[in-house]
């Protein structure tokens, strides 16, 4: 899953946060191979048991597995940010397309405003 420089700019990057031993993160990782072969996106993947930043780790223990979907380019180094959409334990590759999309509209700059 590694894309071309040009798609970087404009692919979500889709984090994923794991553990292992997780029959439901092995499920998780073929939904996003399946998308993957459809829409190709910068992928990261961190097994909180054994990743060095404590907080994956409080926040995902009981979790797993966990998607966080965030447009590429706005991505922190670690992979993900803040504002990022996040699916939990059981989804579809569907739902996973749809958060997708829903993160490629939205923009940190984009508050509504309406006259």
């Amino acid at each position: 899953m590694f894309p071309t420089l040009a798609l970087r700019n404009f692919a979500c990057r889709i984090t994923l946060f794991t553990r292992s031993n997780c029959k439901l993160c092995s499920d998780a990782k073929e939904i996003l191979s399946n998308v993957w072969d459809k829409r190709p996106f910068e992928y990261d993947e961190i097994n909180v048991m054994d990743h060095s930043d404590q907080k994956w780790k409080n926040m995902y223990e009981f979790d797993t597995p966990v998607i966080h979907v965030d447009k590429a380019k706005e991505a922190s180094q670690f992979g993900t940010t803040h504002e990022a959409k996040k699916l939990m334990h059981r989804f579809k590759e569907h739902e996973v397309e749809k958060l997708m999309d829903e993160a490629m509209m939205d923009s940190p700059s984009s508050s509504s405003t309406s006259a």
